[in-house]
């Protein structure tokens, strides 16, 4: 019998001083089970950096096609592409030609310098690519908050990222590898 995924309830709420954006989200996230916390809760990161109405998570680890979160405009074309983890070349071209902006959020501190090393001068070709880096102990950190429900709030201001829980609070560091 086949495990079925872990559902989290989250009330997620945005302020975004950068943008001028603030926004209240209550999210419904399936953690498939093969997914780490830490891997769930980098694409509930990812979804509130860059909050916005369109933005949807996808079928993520169901759906090779599609990447975790993303931005449709109405005709279906894709606006922004949110990629985790560590993709191979193919999977950066694939998001890269079908989205007019890439935002790669890197993680696992014991591959990563090999995988930037293999791949950097490879993503250098894509101008409309990020590519950020998260650390094994942020990671560690954004664990610390994962329940089944949560009231996550996430404070954006001069470029710092603070994510609280009511009980934890931090800056959330991000290395940018290529902007």
């Amino acid at each position: 019998m086949a495990l079925k995924s872990t559902i989290y309830k989250i009330n997620l709420s945005v302020s975004d001083m950068d943008r001028y954006y603030f926004n209240d989200f209550n999210l419904t996230v399936a953690r498939h089970p093969s997914e780490t916390e830490g891997r769930m809760m980098i694409r509930i990161l990812a979804f509130a950096l860059h909050a916005q109405e369109k933005l949807c998570f996808t079928r993520g680890l169901f759906a090779e096609e599609e990447p975790e979160v993303w931005v449709k405009n109405y005709s279906g074309d894709i606006e922004l592409w949110v990629e985790l983890g560590l993709p191979d070349e193919k999977r950066i071209k694939k998001a890269c030609v079908q989205s007019e902006e890439v935002v790669l959020y890197a993680y696992g501190d014991r591959t990563l310098n090999l995988w930037w090393e293999k791949n950097k001068h490879y993503c250098q070709r894509f101008d409309h690519l990020k590519v950020l880096a998260l650390s094994d102990d942020m990671t560690s950190q954004l664990v610390t908050m994962a329940q089944k429900n949560m009231d996550v709030q996430c404070h954006i201001e001069d470029h710092q990222v603070w994510f609280s829980d009511g009980e934890n609070r931090f800056l959330v560091e991000i290395e940018y590898l290529k902007r």
